[in-house]
């Protein structure tokens, strides 16, 4: 058996894996060791994860996710050796690797993530070759749930939108304008909280006020990160929740800016379970020649 991790933000899907098959899939919150520490990765992983594994040992466990900086692998491998039952590699990569992995396999593409953040690659097939820096919600991370999220509440607490999508947001969120500063401003995972407003703008996507918005944060996805890889001969697919409830937004973005788009997809579960077990018949095949 086999552990794949894909750790996002806001949650992190796990699956455990046998011969390219799924077992069971199981869900905790996000591991970003770049925010937690050790303690923390290791108590959620005892916790919640652990009492959900199938009996047995793992032969290797592959975990995806934000935050799985050189410097900072270390300390989530740790983690995962002192709180999972690991006889085996344990190998960590970015949730950047995942997407390109999983949408583009063994071939050369523009990989894109449109979640709680965002982020894009130019991969050749092996590896990223080249990654525009998404810089994070409050610098970069155009289009992305957390940006969309605050361009909503500015927007919203600028008087932006029509008075009666202001008071249906108001309503719906139960928050008043100095909770949102607080949530934004001192609260800790600002883009947590602010990529759980953005459903809001899926469920009035309708008007124009709102679909302008979300339009326009995928233009500028477009112009500032995909057009920076060779956009003209390759196509830029994409993965995440906010590319996949907003397709056809998105679509509508890449015709305007003259990008060709793949595969739009929600998870990078299936793909990544596709590539581990063709990249290990594939090294099976090896040693046996050999």
């Amino acid at each position: 058996m086999i552990l794949i991790a894909d750790s996002g933000s806001t949650k992190t899907d796990w699956c455990i894996a046998h011969n390219g098959e799924p077992v069971k899939q199981m869900r905790t919150k996000g591991i970003n060791p770049f925010f937690q520490s050790e303690e923390e990765i290791q108590q959620e992983l005892a916790h919640y994860l652990l009492p959900e594994l199938p009996d047995g040992e793992l032969k290797a466990v592959y975990f995806y996710g934000a935050g799985c900086t050189p410097e900072k692998v270390p300390v989530l491998r740790r983690a995962i050796a002192d709180s999972l039952p690991v006889n085996g590699n344990i190998k960590t990569e970015s949730d950047m690797v995942a997407a390109a992995r999983s949408l583009c396999g063994h071939e050369p593409g523009i990989a894109c993530i449109l979640g709680t953040g965002s982020n894009s690659c130019f991969y050749d097939g092996k590896e990223i070759v080249n990654n525009i820096s998404p810089l994070g919600f409050v610098l970069g991370d155009e289009g992305s749930g957390a940006v969309l999220g605050k361009l909503l509440v500015g927007d919203i607490l600028k008087n932006q939108f029509p008075s009666t999508l202001k008071d249906a947001f108001f309503e719906q969120f139960d928050l008043t304008a100095p909770e949102i500063i607080d949530r934004v401003y001192r609260q800790p995972f600002p883009n947590r909280f602010l990529a759980t407003l953005s459903p809001f703008l899926a469920q009035h996507l309708h008007e124009p006020v709102v679909r302008t918005l979300v339009f326009n944060s995928f233009i500028a996805f477009f112009q500032r990160n995909v057009k920076q890889y060779d956009y003209k001969h390759l196509k830029a697919h994409f993965i995440g929740s906010i590319a996949y409830y907003y397709k056809d937004v998105l679509q509508e973005a890449a015709e305007e800016t003259g990008v060709k788009i793949g595969q739009i997809i929600q998870s990078p579960m299936e793909g990544l379970i596709r590539y581990h077990n063709q990249t290990s018949s594939d090294n099976n095949l090896e040693s046996s020649i050999t």
